[in-house]
């Protein structure tokens, strides 16, 4: 058990807890008289215990955040009730938008930065459950109840502990999905009110923006149980002339898997004629040193140390970049997509020069506070 798990925590509900989860849908549900829809936040899942002064920051894999966030923790004796636990999402702000980058760099092994980053780029915690209060468990208690029981510990103004905004009106909610996505938020989560907290189940609802892009296919990484193919490595031009790594398609069934070796075998490329050829110098990069954009004139390349996985395998084998598929995705991360995305169609009709970032969609702007605020 980690050394954060040995505390004297005196509450109802004791972790770990695993975060209550929601199911993707398509469109937006009607209200049917016990919804609740708010922003779907971009961040870091957590489920905060407090039992005065001892503060356990708990992750959606149950392992503790609480050594990386010391700012949130200190936010947490001020903010919140002496006895309390609250779920929510830890994210990081950059002016007046969210910065998933910037927060994952937060996760660091090193105390020292740990300490500097929280004084440099602090975070903070948006609250959307209540799962305890003083002695009394609200985990059978319906959402309508435990949502009114929130509201209830949160003062007019906030510090670095917020509320998220909540609307029972299906259209406003659809209102939000278009308009908060220019502040770094990434959908809306719909809740049923009537419902208890069910921890590790996908009983609520998420919406998420959907789009498409035509991609060059540069490689593959083979699948982990075996010489197929396991996710197919996209890329985009930049201003700069330069194929850029933009991430991956990997959602195949095992047949389509092997098939795809053969497809693409006569695109077999060497690596050091590709345009990812520099990808083993990239590989040395140290854990926690931001990798190249093409904004800032470096070229986004895979094979970096993967921050979560410093062991995890990123080699791949390279093609030509000579072939073009339409994905669809969500969101993007900087100059990366957010999440991986999904396979389409072949586009032969398409040339890989054509695939550049200037096809996708920014959202409209939109300010942070406006969405705190109400």
């Amino acid at each position: 058990m980690d050394d954060e798990l040995e505390l004297h925590l005196d509450l109802p509900v004791l972790p770990p807890v695993a975060p209550m989860l929601a199911k993707a849908v398509k469109g937006m549900p009607k209200q049917n008289g016990t919804l609740f829809y708010e922003p779907k936040w971009d961040g870091f899942r957590c489920v905060i215990f407090r039992d005065g002064d001892e503060v356990f920051l708990g992750s959606r894999n149950e392992r503790p955040f609480t050594r990386y966030f010391p700012e949130l923790v200190e936010a947490v004796r001020a903010e919140l009730p002496d006895k309390c636990v609250v779920d929510g999402e830890i994210v990081l702000r950059k002016g007046q938008e969210l910065d998933f980058e910037a927060l994952q760099q937060r996760i660091h092994p090193a105390a020292s930065r740990v300490k500097m980053l929280s004084e440099q780029t602090p975070a903070s915690f948006v609250a959307f459950d209540l799962l305890a209060l003083g002695t009394q468990s609200l985990m059978e208690t319906p959402f309508a109840e435990r949502r009114a029981r929130l509201e209830s510990i949160f003062p007019e103004a906030g510090g670095s502990i917020r509320l998220t905004p909540v609307t029972t009106d299906d259209e406003r909610a659809s209102e939000w999905f278009e308009m908060f996505e220019g502040a770094g938020l990434d959908g809306i989560i719909v809740k049923p009110g009537d419902q208890p907290y069910l921890p590790d189940k996908r009983a609520m609802f998420k919406v998420k923006h959907e789009r498409t892009a035509d991609v060059v296919i540069a490689g593959y990484r083979e699948h982990k149980s075996g010489p197929i193919v396991g996710s197919l490595l996209l890329g985009l031009y930049g201003p700069d002339g330069r194929l850029h790594h933009v991430g991956v398609a990997a959602s195949f069934p095992m047949a389509r898997r092997a098939e795809l070796v053969e497809e693409l075998t006569p695109y077999l490329a060497k690596l050091g004629e590709h345009p990812w050829g520099e990808w083993a110098d990239q590989a040395l990069l140290r854990v926690g040193q931001p990798a190249a954009t093409p904004s800032s004139g470096g070229q986004r390349m895979p094979g970096a140390v993967s921050r979560w996985n410093a062991k995890k395998d990123l080699s791949f084998i390279p093609l030509r970049p000579e072939l073009v598929i339409e994905v669809a995705y969500d969101s993007m991360e900087g100059d990366r997509f957010r999440h991986t995305a999904q396979f389409r169609r072949w586009r032969p009709d398409r040339t890989p020069e054509s695939c550049t970032y200037e096809q996708l969609e920014k959202p409209i702007s939109y300010n942070l506070d406006d969405i705190l605020a109400r």
